[in-house]
């Protein structure tokens, strides 16, 4: 298990939860981050800040402080 802000450019991997419980966790589980959900880590900006993901067929541009409280599980 790693947390998103961890993976690189290319990496898919299982939301399998977020490491707080926060309005901030509530927001991202609205956006569709939801555990058991595919999620691939597609590129970020110039300083690594921010970081676009697609998870299902919407892309989803986050912070790297909201990344680091998605825990996900590697696909192998």
């Amino acid at each position: 298990m790693t947390y998103l802000n961890m993976m690189v450019p290319g990496q898919k991997g299982r939301v399998v939860g977020f490491s707080d419980d926060t309005k901030l966790v509530r927001r991202l589980y609205e956006l569709g981050i939801q555990p058991g959900r595919s999620i691939v880590y597609l590129r970020n900006a110039p300083f690594s800040d921010p970081l676009e993901v697609r998870v299902g067929s919407n892309l989803i541009t986050l912070r790297k402080t909201e990344a680091s409280l998605v825990a996900v599980e590697l696909d192998e």
